[in-house]
């Protein structure tokens, strides 16, 4: 992966050498120390010949070699375009944008952490550090180093670029290195989820992913791995029948973070569907971008480095995460389309098609959380539809939730956040298309209604338990390009879901 940049926090000090970056506000106003850069830069006439007044965009400058500086970058406060409502998510995308302007310039960058109503307090200063991190991700593992025509230098590995050292000046370097600690861990656990999605379903299958989700005891997460002969003791048949066509034993992965040591206090429970590849089984796809099946599994990747968020800032919750972890493949062992299986809540499914794998997985999973944990309430993610696509495009996650309390709690947390959801319909009439003449359910309902099918079918194994079901189809990959997301796997619902606890859960 793109090396990491090294960033501190500084008092405000005359910047020296090397890029700095400004913040500017309409009309060019700037703060009282980007006020003296400016001018010993002669910003304010470059500004003006290029029309910049700070009402949006940016501007490069080049002063005089005796000003002493390399290259001064002013960015506007906020863009117009700017689709995040919550003001600490606003300058986290502000954070990845002075980066991508400053063009991750080699040797320093100084960034002046203050407008012109003063400086950044220190959350906002930490906000401004996790945006830069996450826009500067790269998944390059596999990738040769290039020179600077782009032809690669050498064989093996991606060589790492110089590590580029970040200076943020602000008033409370100390308040701001505390508050960065824990912003790091919510950005750490995005950049985990991200690199889950992004390696390649040969590297990762559901015993490398799972010792991925364990190195988390590192943090003080306890990991429990549950085998085949587990999961079948406990009659997990509907998750085991997905994963019976691989070489490749499945898992159930279980995450707890003990944060808290209130007693009495049920634990919040998040689960993820992580189909490590997905062939489609004996209902195979059609080849066309198959390929991006590596990512079914970006719900249990979510889960995960959520829960790495969590340990990392010492989240005062206590929270289970558990992700079922297959690989859907068409040997002579996968199950058929007519074949009947039986959950671990008792309920049989018929099999329609099995290209409809992971309710199958989340039903045991959801069951699983709910009857041993009995959480205050449990959230799944999933790759699950098409159909969500189709309604919501790349823009928002659908939701389907059966507690209006936890849904406008999602659905605040989403618009925070910039990862947006949106509330999708659960009702009875829906449950006629998943109705089987042979067994208690089937697994698809057909084409019409797709998603919402699909969220009722894992309706049956909640019971009355607060459950919402996001469908990120459309965001946890070939998502739009956003500040601080410029990759193919943009490791949505980690900051979604830590902004909900943050805000309502912790005590």
């Amino acid at each position: 992966m793109a090396s990491r940049p090294k960033i501190d926090f500084k008092p405000f000090a005359a910047p020296g050498t090397g890029t700095v970056a400004l913040i500017a506000g309409e009309d060019l106003a700037l703060g009282e120390h980007a006020r003296a850069v400016a001018e010993s830069a002669g910003l304010e006439r470059a500004a003006d010949t290029a029309g910049f007044t700070g009402a949006t965009g940016s501007l490069t400058h080049f002063p005089p070699a005796e000003s002493g500086f390399g290259s001064v970058v002013c960015v506007a406060a906020a863009s117009k375009s700017e689709a995040i409502g919550d003001a600490h998510d606003a300058t986290m995308a502000l954070g990845g944008r002075i980066l991508a302007i400053a063009g991750e310039p080699k040797g320093s960058l100084t960034v002046l952490a203050e407008t012109a109503d003063g400086p950044m307090d220190a959350e906002s200063c930490a906000a401004l550090a996790a945006g830069m991190l996450l826009r500067a991700y790269r998944f390059d593992a596999y990738q040769a180093a290039k020179d600077d025509d782009g032809k690669a230098k050498g064989k093996g590995k991606s060589k790492r670029k110089a590590q580029l050292a970040i200076a943020i000046q602000c008033a409370d370097p100390t308040a701001a290195r505390k508050a960065f600690k824990a912003a790091s861990g919510v950005a750490d656990g995005v950049m985990l989820a991200r690199d889950l999605v992004n390696e390649p379903a040969n590297v990762l299958g559901p015993v490398e992913f799972a010792k991925r989700a364990a190195k988390l005891e590192a943090l003080g997460v306890e990991i429990e791995v549950l085998g085949i002969k587990e999961m079948t003791k406990l009659g997990m048949r509907a998750l085991l029948g997905v994963g019976q066509g691989s070489e490749r034993d499945s898992r159930l992965v279980v995450m707890r973070w003990r944060g808290t040591k209130a007693r009495g206090v049920k634990p919040v429970a998040f689960v993820g569907k992580g189909v490590v590849f997905d062939t489609g089984g004996i209902s195979i796809k059609p080849s066309a971008s198959m390929e991006d099946m590596k990512g079914d599994m970006a719900g249990a990747a979510c889960v995960t480095g959520l829960m790495h968020a969590l340990a990392a800032r010492k989240a005062k919750v206590d929270a289970i995460g558990v992700i079922g972890l297959v690989e859907n493949m068409p040997d002579g062992r996968a199950q058929r389309p007519g074949d009947i299986v039986k959950a671990m809540s008792g309920t049989t499914i018929e099999i329609i098609n099995t290209d409809a794998e992971g309710r199958l997985v989340l039903a045991d999973a959801l069951h699983y959380t709910i009857d041993r944990f009995k959480p205050q309430f449990v959230v799944n993610l999933a790759t699950l539809t098409g159909a969500i696509m189709i309604a919501l495009g790349n823009q928002y996650a659908g939701m389907f939730c059966n507690d209006d309390d936890l849904s406008g709690k999602l659905s605040q947390a989403g618009f925070d956040t910039g990862e947006r959801v949106w509330r999708m319909p659960l009702g009875q009439a829906y449950d006629k298309q998943i109705e089987s003449k042979f067994a208690d359910i089937k697994n698809t309902g057909g084409r019409l209604a797709g998603s919402i099918t699909a969220a009722q079918f894992l309706k049956r194994f909640v019971g009355d338990t607060p459950w919402a079901h996001l469908d990120i189809a459309g965001t946890a990959m070939s998502s739009p390009k956003t500040d601080i997301s410029q990759g193919w796997a943009s490791g949505f619902g980690v900051r979604l879901l830590d902004r909900m606890v943050a805000d309502h859960y912790e005590r």
